[in-house]
């Protein structure tokens, strides 16, 4: 549906976009995922229009938005893109009626069919009946909507959201995720979300692409980006890990970590005991009381456990020095100073994801 070859976007000599290519499908929510200043936001202005790129192509449907090597360029107003911004841009001199209102005056739609799509609207985000209500007496949860509802209203092709939560509690974020979702697959959208947040980009999308330095690190599923991820810096970026160093050893399949041996979630072909680092996600991680004879040979004692609702996150400080974090349930909370044997998970994915030959 969307094809996007070869950006390259360059702002006051630093390259924002690095000749980034990807496709998007129809009816997908697709998430632009990374760190401020990444190239997200920069890359959904290109397909809103708003920005022109250095160099390469974008075409919808076959259609051509941008060709820099023939220097077609489709204005914003003829891409039929739907557009939120993180501040929502709601206009505080006009009330919500007239705010949704907005583009279809733009288009001449008739003043009938305006009042028609524009209450339907409104009822579809969950606003019916506050058409002749002042922005200014919206919480931010309804300026949210009123935004989304002025997006929709047109009834585009593909609805860009930039950072559409940012500025939301956590309890009406979870909220207005599900109600995006519902009212997505309800209308049949494409949307590209742009976010840091991984809540957010877990929770909504079909596909994350994992954005760094202006490239693309990861495409794939929310679980394929945490349990398979394919680069060091999305194994850091995406979920929560510690990394512990160890030596490689056995026929390049075990690592020698903190007087223990741990089963590698894949063999490496390098000289035995080359120095690894390993990436241990927390969920893939348990803990016995030490001597119980369960786990890996490794041992520690518990530093210091972190509430996190209906779990803790505790910390175990190796005999060797080094630190590891695993989730506990409520239940199993083992005490500060407890010494405890460490059980990795038996499922490759969860517990050591693509170890590294250290330099």
């Amino acid at each position: 549906m969307l094809e996007i070859r070869h950006i390259i976007k360059t702002f006051e000599g630093n390259r924002v976009l690095d000749g980034l290519s990807l496709d998007i499908r129809q009816g997908e929510i697709f998430t632009l995922l990374g760190a401020s200043g990444c190239g997200k936001t920069t890359l959904l202005r290109i397909l809103a229009g708003l920005e022109t790129p250095d160099d390469g192509h974008l075409y919808f449907r076959g259609q051509p938005w941008v060709d820099t090597s023939t220097g077609s360029f489709l204005p914003p107003q003829k891409r039929g893109v739907g557009l939120v911004f993180q501040s929502y841009a709601v206009w505080p001199h006009l009330n919500v009626f007239d705010n949704v209102a907005y583009p279809l005056r733009n288009q001449k739609v008739p003043r009938p069919q305006i009042r028609e799509k524009v209450l339907s609207i409104l009822e579809s985000v969950g606003l019916a009946g506050y058409d002749q209500r002042a922005t200014h007496q919206l919480s931010g949860g309804q300026q949210q909507r009123v935004a989304m509802a002025r997006a929709l209203v047109g009834d585009p092709a593909l609805l860009l959201l930039d950072e559409p939560f940012s500025n939301l509690d956590v309890g009406l974020r979870k909220q207005l995720r599900q109600e995006l979702k519902d009212l997505q697959k309800r209308l049949g959208l494409t949307v590209v979300l742009v976010t840091h947040d991984q809540d957010d980009a877990f929770a909504l999308s079909d596909r994350i692409a994992v954005l760094n330095a202006g490239r693309v690190e990861q495409i794939g599923s929310a679980e394929d980006i945490h349990d398979r991820p394919a680069t060091s810096f999305v194994q850091g970026f995406v979920g929560r890990g510690t990394q512990l160093h160890g030596r490689l050893t056995g026929s390049g399949d075990r690592a020698w970590v903190a007087q223990g041996v741990v089963q590698l979630a894949e063999p490496i072909r390098h000289t035995v005991d080359s120095p690894l680092t390993l990436w241990v996600r927390p969920d893939a991680v348990s803990f016995e009381v030490a001597g119980s004879g369960a786990g890996s040979g490794i041992s520690g004692q518990v530093s210091h456990s972190i509430f996190a609702g209906d779990r803790y996150e505790t910390y175990v400080h190796l005999d060797d020095g080094q630190q590891l974090m695993a989730y506990q349930l409520r239940h199993q909370l083992s005490p500060p100073g407890t010494w405890v044997d460490v059980i990795f998970s038996s499922n490759p994915h969860a517990s050591l994801l693509a170890p590294q030959v250290s330099s």
